[in-house]
């Protein structure tokens, strides 16, 4: 208890106000963080994809029959590390006093990562550090999103992740142009000193933050952490102070042994995944997941063998896929301002996707028809994924609120809405293991207008399960016709 109650002390006590506390803690200043975070780690991941292939042949030595089965190998192991690191990583914020700490770890994860990689002469520093590069990415989408959930609470919570997704758009089509670009024009170690620079910004930003529940006792009340009513399922001991006890709310000393047991993770993400909200998100997540992975492993090959294109025209073909992340922000304030609107939005987007993946069979010859059909198709099927994105994260979090409702004590004190977003980053790697070989096997086998309409279906036929549970069964009858139906 010695140890517990002087890392408390670490964790919450500071021995004088803190400057710019205001600011330090603004809402929008923890959304640009977290924005940043988000959009510096997939930059890293996006920054040395031009420079993988030369820098394995050169630096590493290996063959050059072997380039591209390695090439493919550090890619996978990124999505392995985040498959695998997300659930821990998730479970150990929910026990933090803090999320800022967890952020740290992952910064230090990301430098490490990138330091292996700058100065990798042998394989196994670049396989160490993809996996140091798929942690930080764990930590930045499970307790990144969970602080921003902490911050923001259930309204304007959508818009909020619409930033976090415009943000990682830009990471990700910038990554690959500039790491090509510093490449052939400045050399190997220039990427890096690019890569290196975000990082000191990332630590500068990360340090400066105060979470909103650390920064209340210096603020006035109306500025304090949110309650359970304002959305997030957490109580807090500010919260508690100011209410009278009841034997309900007040914790069990004399028998600390329930507690204990509802928190053994299994039994939280049994607890969780009992869900069907949350098991349709984590499938929408897959699916998502699966169709921009499905573009990574097969487009550049098309554009190339079709069109002729070299490294960079295979880079600029992902432009049109997230151009329309940029809209992000207005799918948030949609699904903010109409609650029941995401089943449609993700369900509707889904379906749409099934005549436009078919469609892109028409792309066949080098003719700039054929070249501006095909943007025109990828626009199109980004939009439906930048509408399916936020809706789904958001889903994530009315997914545990309302399990915390149903049983309180469930997840203990910390609750358990990291957890649940390293769920979601399982589904969301899952689906970057499976999209590559999914679509890399059907076009190698049957063509890229097989590989494309395959695709589709399985967007369309996701759609069912999403229109029906996303937001709850939709049969369930609303609160207002319960209680009418409840005799006087």
């Amino acid at each position: 208890m010695g140890l517990r109650n002087r890392l408390g002390w670490l964790n919450n006590r500071e021995p004088t106000r803190p400057k710019l506390v205001e600011l330090r803690s603004a809402k929008w200043f923890i959304m640009f963080t977290v924005s940043f975070a988000a959009s510096t780690d997939i930059f890293m991941y996006g920054l040395i994809v031009p420079v993988t292939p030369t820098a394995l042949e050169r630096k590493v030595g290996i063959p050059s029959d072997k380039i591209q089965s390695w090439t493919s190998i550090l890619l996978a192991l990124y999505s392995a590390a985040l498959l695998a690191f997300s659930p821990i990583v998730g479970y150990l914020a929910d026990r933090f006093e803090n999320r800022r700490w967890p952020l740290l770890l992952g910064l230090v994860a990301l430098g490490a990562a990138t330091a292996l990689l700058c100065i990798g002469t042998d394989i196994a520093l670049w396989v160490v550090g993809r996996l140091f590069q798929g942690a930080a990415a764990a930590v930045v989408w499970t307790v990144g999103v969970a602080l921003l959930v902490d911050t923001v609470g259930k309204d304007g919570l959508g818009q909020a992740i619409g930033y976090v997704s415009m943000s990682l758009s830009i990471g990700t089509v910038a990554g690959p142009l500039l790491g090509g670009v510093l490449y052939q024009n400045g050399g190997y170690y220039s990427v890096f000193g690019l890569a290196f620079g975000l990082i000191g910004i990332d630590i500068f930003l990360r340090l400066v933050l105060i979470e909103k529940k650390v920064a209340a006792r210096w603020l006035s009340p109306e500025n304090r952490p949110l309650s359970p009513t304002s959305g997030h399922g957490k109580e807090t001991l500010t919260d508690r102070s100011v209410r009278s006890p009841t034997p309900e709310l007040v914790p069990s000393i004399e028998n600390p042994e329930k507690p204990k047991k509802s928190r053994h993770p299994l039994r939280q993400v049994a607890t969780l995944l009992s869900s069907p909200r949350l098991v349709v998100s984590l499938w929408g997540y897959f699916v998502v997941s699966l169709v921009l992975t499905s573009f990574d492993s097969v487009l550049p090959i098309f554009v190339e063998n079709t069109f002729g294109w070299a490294q960079t025209g295979q880079g600029l073909i992902f432009i049109p896929i997230m151009v329309p992340h940029v809209l992000d922000p207005i799918t948030g304030f949609i699904i903010d301002r109409y609650p029941k609107s995401p089943r449609y939005l993700v369900s509707g987007a889904f379906i749409c996707a099934l005549p436009l993946a078919t469609l892109l069979r028409l792309v066949k010859n080098d003719t700039m028809h054929d070249k501006i059909v095909l943007c025109a198709l990828l626009t199109l099927i980004g939009l439906c994924v930048a509408v399916s994105m936020t809706p789904l994260v958001t889903e994530v979090f009315h997914a545990v609120k309302e399990k915390e409702d149903e049983s309180p004590d469930s997840f203990g004190r910390g609750g358990a809405m990291a957890l649940a977003f390293g769920l979601s980053n399982m589904g969301f790697a899952t689906g970057s293991l499976v999209g590559p070989f999914f679509a890399g096997f059907i076009r190698q086998s049957a063509g890229w207008g097989t590989m494309g309409w395959s695709m589709g279906l399985i967007t369309s036929v996701s759609a069912i399960p999403i229109l029906l549970f996303l937001g709850g069964w939709i049969l369930k009858p609303t609160s207002a016709s319960t209680e009418q139906s409840v005799p006087e």
